[in-house]
Parts: structure tokens; C-alpha cells; sequence
């Protein structure tokens, strides 16, 4: 049976890292629909300054070339390669019951694409589609808390206030009883914790004698942090991912006296004590309906058109860009091709 269709457009454009801090728009011809697929045209998407960072600087070690993949990437690491995992767009051809519906995917940064109809998620009601791109750092968020298992009413200690730290804060903050601290070096970081239900805390400040502590700075100082305010026979769930680098870590002070419990988190496999029963579409629908809070919308502080994403991917490659927390990027319709 022939996919149902409103407009079907037969060009593309997407944006790929062709070397180790260069990044270019390229054209792509996309093929005939074929019978299960959708047609998206993207809306927005939103770069992971911690991950597409390290791709973008050439950081990926070899070793892990191949689970580091994302689900739809093109080429291989250093590159050229097409990378990306959060875009939310709206269905344009393919079945009837997705005509039209916003959808999120983990696919790359491109104008339209193509992936089979069980590869997007409808947004639910409330969620707007500007918003949804915080998708990918939240279902990671949840996958973090899940590895660490907090308790009702623990001290709980967020070394690193990102994104992702800062999502790490929110949740943790709806636990009954939990006081949440985010420790960062930015103290313009405090009235957004603030928002998300969190105190915060300059690192020399930071109160000790913490339950959890999870680190999302991908510092080393972030984590020698870390081990520093954990109390006794706490664990610290390292969330950073370094790439090439090798972080020094302070094991030989209290680490033992204090018998901690260093455990490393990530978002590739869906975390041990759910794995039985969640798949990764339903994290991932979770984290979705879990985006209608408009105070997530604080998260989001800069925007730029998808033309633009080359130089952007160069800026938040560097240490100019400590300002940002999550940067969209918009699709506006003039940039699109015609469609046939």
C-alpha cells in the first residue's frame, strides 16, 4: 500500500562535521518514500553541548567509535559524519494516523528525513514542539536517577549545572522529603536551580555529608568535587563522558576511608533495575510527557537558525560559550526547499 501523503519533498539539507572543528551544510537528495516509513520536515532540534562537542573537536576514542554511534548518524568518527539525536518535527507523508502529528526522533540536524514510522514519538498534548528538544538530556536525566537509586528525604548533591545536571536537579527535587543541591562554578547558575526547585552552591561552599552525589561536569575538578561532599558509603554516579581524556581522580584520600561507591551512568542501555520491563520507547515517552513544565523552558538560552549551526557547533566548542545551557536550533520555512 502506497504511504499516505500531504507534500512529499524529494531534497535536504543537513549539516555535517567534515573534519575535527569544521562543520558544513550539505544537500541531500532523499528517495522514494518507502511503504512504514514517515517524511518529517524539522522544526527545531537542539545541539548536546557535552557529547556533540566531543564529536565536533575529533574526541571520540576509537574504542568507542561504534557504541557511540547515534541511531540514524551517516559516516564515522572523526568524519565527515552526520550526527545528532534530538529533532522534533511534523509528519508529512507516511501513514494516515501520523499526518500532521509533531513528532520527536533521534535523528540528526536536517531539514527533512526519512525514518520508519516506529522510529518517531507523537509530542503529547502540552508539549510544545519548541520544548521538545530537551527530550534526549531528560530521558538520560531519568536513566541517571534510575542507576542511582535515591531515597525519600536523602541529601542529594548535583556537581555540574548544565542541562543535563540541571534536569538531574529538577527530578531529584520532586522526591518527597529530598533537599537537592546544584554545585557549579558559575554562580548565574543559582536562579535557575533556583526555578527547578534546587538550592545551589559555589563548590568551596558546598554542604558536605551528601547521600548521592551526581556529577554532570565533565571536569575533573567536577569530580575530585564529587568525591568531597560525599558522606559515608554514599555513591557518586559519574554522568560525564570525557571521550579521549583522562581525568584525575583523588582516590586516594577519603575514598576509601569513606568506602564510596563510584558507578558510572549512561544512556545507552536502559538502567538495570528497569530493564526488564522498559524498553527504550517508553523512557523515552516518559521523558516526553514529563516536558510540559514551562519552567524547563528556562533550560533553553539560546536559539539560532539552522544555516547558522556551523558556526554555532564552533562556539560551543569553546570556553566562550559557558553561558549556554541548551541551544536550539530552528528550521523557519523559507529555509526549506520547494516541495513537490
Amino acid at each position: 500500500m502506497a504511504p499516505q501523503t500531504s507534500t512529499l519533498t524529494t531534497a535536504a539539507q543537513s549539516c555535517w562535521t567534515v573534519a575535527p572543528g569544521q562543520a558544513e551544510i550539505r544537500d541531500e537528495n532523499l528517495p522514494p518514500l518507502s511503504p512504514g516509513d514517515v517524511q518529517v520536515r524539522t522544526l527545531h532540534s537542539g545541539v548536546s553541548r557535552g557529547t556533540e562537542g566531543l564529536v565536533f573537536r575529533g574526541e571520540v576514542p576509537a574504542s568507542e567509535a561504534q557504541r557511540m554511534r547515534a541511531p540514524f548518524q551517516v559516516g564515522d568518527f572523526p568524519g565527515p559524519v552526520k550526527y545528532g539525536y534530538a529533532n522534533v518535527g511534523v509528519v508529512e507523508a507516511g501513514p494516515t494516523e501520523l499526518l500532521g502529528r509533531k513528532v520527536f526522533c533521534l535523528y540528526p540536524h536536517q531539514t527533512f528525513f526519512q525514518v520508519p514510522a516506529a522510529a518517531v514519538v507523537p509530542l503529547p498534548l502540552g508539549v510544545p514542539a519548541a520544548r521538545a528538544v530537551l527530550a534526549a538530556n531528560l530521558e538520560t536525566a531519568i536513566n541517571a536517577l534510575w542507576d542511582a537509586g535515591p531515597r525519600l528525604g536523602e541529601r542529594i548533591a548535583v556537581v555540574g549545572g548544565g542541562t543535563m545536571g540541571l534536569l538531574v536537579a529538577w527530578l531529584a527535587a520532586q522526591l518527597p522529603g529530598c533537599e537537592v543541591q546544584v554545585i557549579d562554578t558559575n554562580a548565574g547558575r543559582a536562579e535557575m536551580a533556583a526555578a527547578l526547585g534546587a538550592g545551589f552552591s559555589l563548590p568551596e561552599q558546598a554542604r558536605a555529608d551528601a547521600d548521592l552525589v551526581v556529577h554532570t561536569s565533565g571536569q575533573g575538578a567536577g569530580l575530585a568535587t564529587s568525591l568531597r561532599l560525599a558522606g559515608f558509603e554514599a555513591t557518586v554516579l559519574e554522568l560525564s563522558w570525557y571521550g579521549q581524556r583522562a581525568p584525575s581522580v583523588p582516590l586516594g584520600e577519603a575514598f576509601h576511608s569513606q568506602r564510596l561507591t563510584l558507578k558510572s551512568s549512561q544512556v545507552g542501555a536502559v538502567a538495570t533495575p528497569q530493564r526488564g520491563r522498559w524498553s527504550h520507547r517508553r523512557r523515552l515517552e516518559l521523558a516526553l510527557s514529563l516536558l510540559t513544565d514551562p519552567v524547563l523552558d528556562g533550560l533553553i538560552t539560546h536559539s539560532a537558525l539552522f544555516r547558522e549551526l556551523p558556526q554555532v557547533l564552533a562556539r560551543l566548542a569553546t570556553s566562550d560559550a559557558s553561558d549556554t545551557l541548551c541551544h536550539r536550533i530552528d528550521y523557519p520555512v523559507s529555509n526549506y526547499p520547494i516541495s513537490i
